[in-house]
């Protein structure tokens, strides 16, 4: 009955109280992980997690139209797109598909820097950091990336935060910590 209810009432208006921007993978389903209803998210995915025109519209559109304030990118250990640009940075190989590499190319400038450090010789190491290095590049072409955004951070309260979701465990690690001023009572770091 409540279910029911929810959705009349979710059929003619919405009010998420936060966009997620997460990646496709389907082991990482916002409302589950977050343990929200419907109405509560705007959930935007794509492989990687990555920051286009399309997505930063889409985040445009839910902070404007539904005064959201708080946008989490959420990624996750275990990234499929982050495997993906890994291997093709360290393959010879023709790409194989420039659709695939429309994503590659976007997580790509987050990933390669972390080759010059000391993870270098650590490939998993490297790929745990490079799921977290390619949230903290989404979070600051998130922030960076539009007027509208920018001048609802800087005058209205927006929190734009990176957190990472660890498929073995099952937790939410923010990189900041939980922005509680944002968060309802439900909204939870742990799944």
């Amino acid at each position: 009955m409540a279910s029911y209810m929810r959705r009349t009432e979710m059929s003619t208006s919405q009010e998420p109280f936060a966009v997620i921007l997460g990646c496709a993978d389907a082991r990482v389903p916002a409302e589950i992980i977050f343990d929200q209803g419907l109405g509560d998210l705007f959930v935007i995915r794509v492989a990687g997690n990555i920051v286009a025109s399309s997505q930063v519209g889409s985040v445009e559109f839910a902070v404007e139209a539904f005064g959201t304030k708080l946008v989490v990118v959420l990624g996750h250990t275990q990234c499929g797109a982050i495997s993906a640009t890994l291997q093709e940075i360290l393959s010879d190989q023709e790409p194989r598909s420039k659709n695939l590499m429309s994503i590659v190319d976007r997580v790509r400038p987050s990933v390669e820097p972390l080759f010059s450090g000391p993870l270098a010789q650590d490939l998993p190491a490297l790929k745990a950091e490079a799921v977290r290095a390619n949230v903290r590049a989404s979070t600051c072409q998130l922030r960076a990336g539009s007027p509208i955004i920018e001048r609802l951070v800087a005058d209205q309260g927006l929190l734009i935060v990176g957190a990472e979701y660890d498929l073995d465990s099952g937790r939410v690690d923010f990189f900041d910590g939980v922005p509680s001023g944002a968060l309802t009572e439900p909204f939870s770091a742990h799944a």
